[in-house]
């Protein structure tokens, strides 16, 4: 199992929507629930997303490399997708 790093901002809508999804997914299928997921709020630490790269909240890394990064237009269902996607490749190992 791999760990997974996610950058989001407290008031973006697109993060709120990721949240939203990792909850829901996680209720859907309680091996997510054994994740290890560190969250980082980019305004309150920019000295460690600084040293990632990505231009888009939210954005996840697993294993140290990015799995996924939000862009304008995406649907919740779009999130959702991607999101559960992170998270079978975080439990891929």
């Amino acid at each position: 199992m791999k760990k997974i790093l996610l950058f989001y901002l407290t008031d973006c809508g697109y993060c709120q929507r990721a949240h939203r999804a990792m909850d829901e997914l996680m209720e859907e299928n309680p091996a997510y629930k054994a994740l290890e997921i560190e969250k980082i709020e980019e305004s309150e630490h920019m000295d460690i997303a600084n040293q990632y790269d990505y231009f888009a909240t939210p954005t996840f890394y697993v294993g140290g490399e990015k799995a996924f990064e939000a862009h304008i237009g995406m649907s919740y269902e779009d999130i959702k997708k991607e999101v559960k996607r992170v998270f079978d490749m975080a439990l891929a190992g």
